[in-house]
């Protein structure tokens, strides 16, 4: 095959003056990570790439890659970027992706992945943002719009219901509308809408029994006809099932090719498949190599600046769950001996398995930056504690104790081993290794003040030892330089300013997708609806470990002077004041939340729908501005097939953390203006509370007799009823005087 660098320039041809042969080609790759090159277009190279760029090594048996690909920086994946709660952050990432991109012979980054954390099991958490859609669009569309500053292609997946690995290729994902757009897929609505990506990777997956590689309702009146979405659409690899229907549906391109074109040009030729469909997805293809065409071309990057934004990235992405006593930070001045523990110090965990698996350029460990941190004054001693294969060694764990025995402090690094996470396989609980916690309550013992660094992609449970340590680090997986950054928060360089992006809960059981997850017999039923993470534990107001949005730091913010104004219908501003009142600078991380306060719940409680990430000195404060929209208070409506805003009151919730709420303040809504219509079938509730219905129905039932029950319970009863249905009650209600009501109202409604 030819190189891309080796095919001349695209004189840009139109689809329709190719043959059928070529534009069905076009709509299928030319090997694994080439699309294919027909006269005037080239072949665009794709590569992985949710955190790093992974492009094959020449010569590599492995058909993936999956074994070998060229070095580049390894950033921190979506789990620990997102919990920087940093979009500009996320943006810088982006466009350092792009440069490496760029460098590599790369067209399109195969990123990033904003699927819904449903549960903390699924193997591939690490590659996603966030239990929650607004924090996950907000920074997908900022490392979206990061890679394509530079003219690279970005590619969002995984689209969609993609939030579980166990029997991914087969399994339908049956969902009702309303928690697929409120919670599945909102964030790429907001992506699409927003940052304009080049690709959309369809899932594996079935939604309610149609493949998404096939899905018309998906692919083409979603995310074309109703967000307007003018890239391609990609196959996840190997996702393909039907390519006739796939091509019919909106499918653009199947990775990698499966030798079917023929099939394609033959479907045409019998009149199964619209000659039209085809040339669609050529054109579509054609516009992804035009756009790659206005791409910057570099030819190698900034090394040592690339692994410094990796370790930028990974400080301001760590979360400080807890911080007894102001054990932390640690003076690296004083004279104190310090024990390091666990193997994961000295031979980090930085990333998941699959097929975002990246070389990187180089690799920190938190054993040589606390090395390089420490004065002195301090003696530090390490003790690999336990094995990394989770194979008990009962003289690693002996000379761990030994050391915290001796130690003011013992800083213990625990998570979970290299294989436990990964694409293709979920976890089976969210407990920490065994041989670790049991580690760590000798070490509880032996020494005072022990502070836990934890390395894991997916939540851990922490519940049954956190009363046992003064802090909990929770570093994720920080990237290359995640060593170094851990150090620089140890030791007080920095202040941690990460927020939990994702509940952690008491026990598994708790998590609300439990009875669900992952389904069987080829399906996943999506029970617990739109109560996914914090809307589930906040509406029930049921005890977690730690809540969405939480994270401490090394100051203290207070908050104050709450505005919340209409600025237009249904369109208002939110400010507050946000102040630093500690001793150190620090980020602190404001939200904003839409409640609703209903005595039977009919929605979550209280949303996302706002954050900003502030760095204030000490002392200092600075006003927080939020503006607010008639979709932030909107619900899907299926039975409208839009999105609707009730009349009503609402509160705007500003805080910390979803469950530390620093100020309140109480807005209204005249709603959308919709009137419904009224029909035979509409309730009498319906009817009577019309603004149109209600006037011309008492009217006509006023002195009927029996229509004006005097129990409540009667009443009560008889507002669910179907109008239809009182034609048998005795109460002067007819088929003819329905059809005369019914009239009535679209005349008066006519009226005005």
């Amino acid at each position: 095959m030819t190189r891309p660098d080796q095919q001349p320039a695209n004189p840009d041809p139109s689809p329709d003056a190719l043959s059928l042969q070529e534009r069905a080609s076009l709509t299928s790759g030319g090997d694994t990570w080439h699309t294919t090159a027909v006269p005037g277009v080239r072949a665009l190279t794709l590569a992985d790439g949710p955190h790093g760029i992974r492009r094959q090594a020449e010569g590599s048996g492995d058909a993936l890659g999956l074994d070998v690909s060229v070095p580049a920086t390894c950033f921190p994946p979506a789990v620990t970027l997102g919990s920087s709660w940093d979009a500009g952050l996320a943006r810088r990432v982006g466009a350092a992706l792009a440069r490496e991109a760029s460098a590599l012979g790369a067209d399109v980054v195969l990123g990033p992945g904003v699927n819904i954390k449903r549960s903390p099991l699924c193997g591939r958490n690490f590659e996603y943002f966030s239990e929650d859609p607004h924090l996950t669009g907000a920074m997908g569309a900022a490392v979206v719009t990061g890679i394509q500053s530079l003219g690279i292609g970005a590619c969002v997946k995984h689209f969609a219901a993609n939030n579980q690995e166990t029997d991914r290729m087969r399994i339908s994902a049956d969902v009702d509308e309303r928690t697929l757009r409120e919670i599945y897929l909102a964030a790429f609505e907001h992506i699409v809408r927003t940052a304009d990506p080049a690709m959309v990777m369809c899932s594996y997956n079935k939604i309610n029994g149609v493949h998404a590689s096939q899905n018309r309702w998906l692919l083409t009146e979603v995310l074309r006809e109703e967000w307007g979405f003018g890239g391609a659409v990609v196959s996840d690899w190997g996702a393909v099932n039907d390519r006739v229907a796939a091509l019919a549906a909106g499918l653009d391109l199947e990775m990698p090719p499966t030798g079917t074109d023929q099939e394609i040009v033959d479907a045409v030729r019998s009149g199964r498949l619209a000659e039209e469909d085809v040339t669609r997805a050529a054109g579509r293809v054609i516009a992804l190599a035009r756009r790659a065409g206005t791409a910057e071309r570099f030819t190698g990057w900034d090394v040592d600046a690339h692994h410094e934004l990796a370790r930028e990235a990974a400080r301001a992405s760590a979360v400080l769950l807890k911080n007894d006593g102001d054990v932390l930070p640690l003076d690296p001045r004083a004279g104190q001996r310090v024990a390091v523990i666990g193997e994961l110090a000295r031979t980090p965990r930085y990333q998941g398995h699959g097929s975002s698996h990246v070389v990187p350029t180089r690799l920190d460990n938190a054993w040589d930056a606390l090395t390089g941190g420490f004065g002195p004054a301090a003696t530090l001693d390490f003790a690999a504690g336990y094995r990394l294969d989770g194979e008990p060694d009962a003289g690693l764990a002996q000379e761990a104790v030994a050391a915290a025995e001796r130690a003011d402090v013992a800083l213990v690094f625990l998570g979970l081993p290299d294989q436990a996470e990964s694409e293709g396989f979920d976890r089976a609980g969210i407990d920490l290794p065994d041989v670790q916690t049991g580690l760590l309550r000798e070490i509880a013992g032996a020494c005072g003040r022990v502070v836990v660094v934890l390395a894991n992609g997916g939540v851990v449970s922490v519940a049954e030892w956190r009363d046992d340590v003064a802090a909990i680090l929770e570093a994720w997986l920080p990237g290359q330089a995640g060593g170094a950054a851990i150090a620089d928060l140890l030791l007080g360089a920095c202040s941690p300013s990460g927020r939990l992006t994702e509940t952690i809960p008491l026990r598994l059981r708790d998590v609300p997708s439990y009875l669900h997850f992952p389904g069987a017999d080829g399906h996943v039923v999506y029970g617990e609806g739109r109560y996914v993470g914090y809307r589930h534990h906040d509406t029930l107001g049921t005890e977690v470990a730690y809540p969405f949005g939480h994270g401490l730091g090394y100051t203290r913010f207070e908050y104050s002077g709450l505005d919340a104004r209409e600025t237009a219908p249904n369109e208002w501003a939110v400010e507050v004041t946000v102040t630093n009142v500690g001793e150190r600078a620090g980020d602190e991380v404001v939200q904003l939340y839409v409640a609703f306060d209903e005595e039977a719940p009919t929605r979550p409680r209280h949303e996302l729908r706002g954050f900003a990430k502030v760095g204030l000195e000490p002392g200092e404060g600075t006003r927080v501005r939020f503006t607010l929209g008639g979709r932030d208070i909107a619900r899907w409506s299926p039975a409208r097939g839009e999105w609707a805003i009730d009349p009503g009151r609402f509160t705007v919730e500003v805080g910390a953390s979803s469950r530390d709420i620093r100020a309140r303040a109480e807005l209204a809504t005249p709603g959308d203006g919709h009137v419904a219509v009224l029909g035979r079938m509409s309730t009498l509730g319906e009817w009577l509370d019309h603004p149109v219905g209600g006037p011309v129905l008492k009217g006509l039932l006023r002195g009927a007799p029996g229509a004006a029950p005097s129990s409540p319970a009667l009443r009560a009863l008889a507002r669910g009823v179907p109008l239809a249905k009182f034609t048998t009650f005795g109460i002067g209600l007819t088929a003819e005087s329905i059809d005369r009501l019914i009239e009535a109202v679209r005349e008066a409604e006519a009226r005005g």
